[in-house]
């Protein structure tokens, strides 16, 4: 975790409006699935292969599919597929909530704008000028009449008009066809001649005299003004149609000095690169001109793509840069429009940060700014909603939508219970649709009573079978499976009917306690977990079923990650489909024990990712024939397994738990000690939360890293809480804390839930650290307390933690003490029980 990480998280969450692209085709049209790489055409399209920006997106959209980075391959998965499949997918991992489509250029077969509904909640319609004037000219005068330039100029202008309503923009190709040197005041004469050199071509008719270019030009601006559209100009590179030197957008000086057109809205489109100096110059100073950086991103080099955005930033005003794919012809395109945007920006606002250009609290508005604000308040795009949890938008394109891809069938809605054990109801897709999606599905009460042993209400939880609730989908969580494609999942929150939460919900548990923090307090709790697993596979012994580590390697082994990497591949391919970053992944000590650290970002987020990453990881080991495992202790003779977290709090979008010049003690700001500081002195009863099970104790021991004793530490993996300083933190500062007592058998929504509530209580009542532990605890037995070494004791500090009942709720927390309680008696009577947990978790 580093100083960025917030930044970071704003820029992987960020909702998108792509403001700028064209149809899909379908999969048998003559547009060569190649040129998704390139403008190139005919006879250069051999040498696309060999560009960088081939080499890299084929990589990206292999590993998107989880398929070899081979073009056959790729062209070979969509096949098989389908394109309403391959749809989705890059959507669902692009991210776009919304698109506006310039479906003036016409390709074979391409899908019309209403086919794109069933993939974005919002699709606006960009209307090419050009393609309509020669439209009308194809179709003929009305009634036949010749063609004069004051009747086309009428038939027109009232064709624009009559589209005012219905579209968002128009745009123009000029530069393709004559140039941006646009004439404002062509005289009817020689723009009639050119009209007629234009019907002398013949049809289909195709305009190029510039004389009548400019003349429709500047009629179209005439109504886009008077109607305040924004009128999109291509600029900048593209096909080899165009001439680049008349495509510099400083050719367009004389229409923006036009007194006529001062309150009109142009978008330069492309970045204009290479001419994105100068673009960033027209719109500082000129209050009509907008930019977006759509082809530069993704076409260009990376380091051409950075480039060409730091230049647009150097004058141009960052209200008036915007984000689009230029996507066209694959939804491929899509993806690695939406995928490059988010390096590609954060990289520049980090260093923007670095040179102290901009806050990172000022650049993560600039991420919401840019990637859909701009486009949102220049188009007038109202449709999407813009209630956005904690300030930063869910990245799934089918947030509030009820809509589901092609050809799925069935819907799991999922949910966690007391146990932490993942449970799901599976219901037919056109029920979820007609009913369930509104109404949810009935769940019993006793349902979060249940324990990892008993499918059965829990004694002393006070919920037993009588009674029933409503689990209710939340839709901005729905994504297709990427291991069962036919199928979709969905988190479900518990209410006791639809509108009304339930007390014992997990999920709605952490919403409350996350509204007290940002009510009292203006704070967000941000978090980033490690989780650990080890990958199992069967073998027989004596007849019987036995599991053994995949492997037995050490620590951040290399040939761990090689012989596993079919499956860690897979894995990170179905993570990133479901929208899930992963920062990095290792082999882990234990043998065939691995872990995956995902990226940072709001807790609510990070919660309900860890619950899908999950059902990845042992979804994918089941496919090759292993079993996944997050128990904590599936051996007594090895190391265990945790799922660390990482914790900050942030105001405003900027990480305040960081301390800055000398700002307080150890690094870490005042609101950060007395966050932390609560978080360590409730730590014994959180530990009913974030260790759950009895066999998570036989994990929490000394000299293993877990931290089992009561203190905290600066990076002293000994200590339950470790003050971490990652690289990129400046020196002297921390910028997040760990907690190690938290594994793969907590419910992460309760367990997030209970660290919360401590913290505030640590704010409210203004707590300070002791002083930090910078050796082996263990070493000093008597100068450090032992955390509690089974669940009873933990369970005994929950029951006298007055601060957990109150936040979390009483109801809930009487829930929860029933089934530790259970859980305590069931494998002190049955010994050997704990191995079953394999199974479980």
């Amino acid at each position: 975790m580093d100083q960025y990480a917030a930044l970071k998280a704003a820029v992987e969450t960020a909702e998108l409006v792509d403001a700028h692209a064209h149809n899909i085709v379908a999969l048998d049209s003559a547009f060569s699935f190649i040129s998704c790489f390139s403008e190139a055409t005919a006879d250069a399209l051999s040498a696309v292969p060999h560009t960088i920006n081939f080499k890299r997106s084929l990589k990206e959209i292999s590993q998107l599919y989880g398929s070899n980075s081979s073009l056959d391959v790729v062209q070979e998965y969509r096949t098989n597929c389908g394109l309403e499949s391959v749809t989705s997918k890059c959507l669902a991992a692009a991210g776009i909530s919304a698109v506006l489509i310039d479906d003036g250029l016409q390709l074979d077969k391409m899908h019309n704008i209403e086919w794109h509904k069933k993939f974005f909640p919002y699709v606006g319609r960009i209307l090419r000028i050009e393609h309509v004037a020669e439209r009308i000219l194809d179709e003929g005068s009305p009634g036949g009449a010749p063609w004069t330039l004051d009747l086309f100029t009428k038939n027109f202008v009232d064709n624009l008009k009559s589209h005012a309503d219905k579209i968002v923009g128009f745009k123009s190709i000029a530069a393709y066809r004559s140039g941006l040197e646009i004439n404002t005041n062509v005289s009817e004469k020689d723009a009639e001649e050119g009209l007629n050199e234009v019907l002398r071509a013949g049809k289909p008719v195709r305009i190029a005299n510039k004389n009548f270019i400019d003349h429709i030009f500047i009629r179209a601006l005439e109504v886009a003004q008077f109607f305040d559209l924004p009128l999109q100009i291509h600029t900048g590179f593209g096909d080899k149609d165009l001439d680049l030197r008349l495509s510099n957008p400083l050719h367009l000086r004389s229409l923006l000095e036009d007194n006529r057109f001062s309150k009109s809205r142009i978008v330069l489109l492309h970045a204009s690169y290479p001419f994105s100096k100068e673009a960033s110059y027209l719109a500082s100073v000129y209050s009509q001109v907008y930019l977006d950086f759509g082809l530069a991103v993704p076409k260009l080099s990376f380091h051409g793509m950075v480039s060409s955005v730091k230049e647009l930033l150097e004058l141009a005003p960052i209200k008036k840069v915007m984000f689009s794919t230029d996507a066209c012809g694959f939804p491929e395109s899509y993806y690695l429009g939406a995928k490059k945007a988010r390096e590609v920006i954060f990289a520049v606002l980090r260093d923007a940060c670095i040179n102290e250009d901009l806050s990172v609290a000022e650049s993560i508005v600039a991420v919401k700014d840019i990637f859909s604000e701009n486009a949102r308040n220049l188009y007038k795009i109202t449709t999407v909603s813009k209630s956005i949890e904690n300030g930063i938008a869910p990245l799934s394109v089918k947030s509030g939508v009820n809509t589901s891809a092609q050809g799925v069938a069935f819907v799991r809605i999922l949910w966690v219970d007391a146990s932490g054990q993942h449970r799901c109801r599976v219901v037919p897709q056109k029920r979820f649709h007609d009913v369930v999606a509104k109404n949810g599905v009935g769940l019993t009460c006793a349902s979060m009573a249940m324990s990892s042993h008993m499918d059965g209400p829990a004694d002393g939880t006070n919920l037993t079978g009588v009674g029933e609730i409503s689990l209710i989908p939340d839709l901005s969580t729905k994504r297709l499976i990427p291991w069962a494609k036919e199928q979709e999942m969905v988190l479900g929150d518990m209410h006791l009917k639809p509108g009304t939460p339930w007390e014992y919900c997990p999920r709605d548990a952490l919403r409350r306690v996350s509204k007290i923090l940002k009510e009292e307090f203006n704070l967000v709790m941000n978090v980033g977990f490690e989780n650990e697993f080890f990958l199992l596979r069967s073998v027989q012994v004596d007849g019987k079923e036995n599991w053994l580590p995949f492997d037995a390697t050490p620590y951040c082994s290399a040939a761990a990650t090689d012989a596993a990497f079919p499956i860690l591949s897979e894995i990170m391919a179905c993570l990133q489909s479901l929208n899930i970053s992963v920062e990095q992944l290792h082999a882990e000590s234990g043998s065939g024990q691995f872990e995956f650290s995902f990226v940072y970002t709001n807790c609510k987020d990070s919660a309900d990712n860890i619950v899908f990453a999950r059902e990845a990881i042992r979804a994918v080991a089941r496919k090759h024939g292993l079993l996944a495992t997050f128990v904590p202790k599936y051996s007594l003779y090895d190391i265990g397994s945790g799922s660390h977290v990482h914790i900050s709090v942030s105001e405003n979008g900027q990480n305040v738990f960081m301390g800055r010049n000398g700002e307080t003690r150890y690094g870490i700001s005042k609101v950060g000690e007395e966050f932390m500081a609560g978080v360590l002195d409730h730590l014994p009863s959180i530990l009913a939360f974030t260790a759950p099970v009895p066999n998570s104790y036989d994990r929490i021991q000394p000299n293993t890293w877990s931290g089992a004793y009561l203190c905290w530490g600066v990076e002293n993996k000994e200590a339950p809480l470790r003050a971490a300083s990652p690289p990129g933190t400046p020196d002297g500062s921390v910028s997040n804390f760990e907690i190690k007592a938290f594994d793969g058998c907590a419910n992460p929504h309760l367990g997030l839930a209970a660290i919360m509530a401590a913290g505030i209580d640590g704010l409210r009542r203004k707590l300070t650290l002791p002083e930090p532990i910078d050796y082996n605890p263990a070493d000093f037995k008597d100068k450090v307390a032992r955390l509690p070494k089974s669940l009873a004791e933990s369970v005994e500090a929950l029951e006298k933690d007055t601060v957990l009942r109150d936040l979390i709720g009483e109801k809930l927390l009487v829930a929860i003490i029933g089934v530790r309680k259970a859980e305590v008696k069931y494998y002190s009577e049955n010994k050997d029980a704990w191995k079953n947990l394999i199974y479980k978790y």
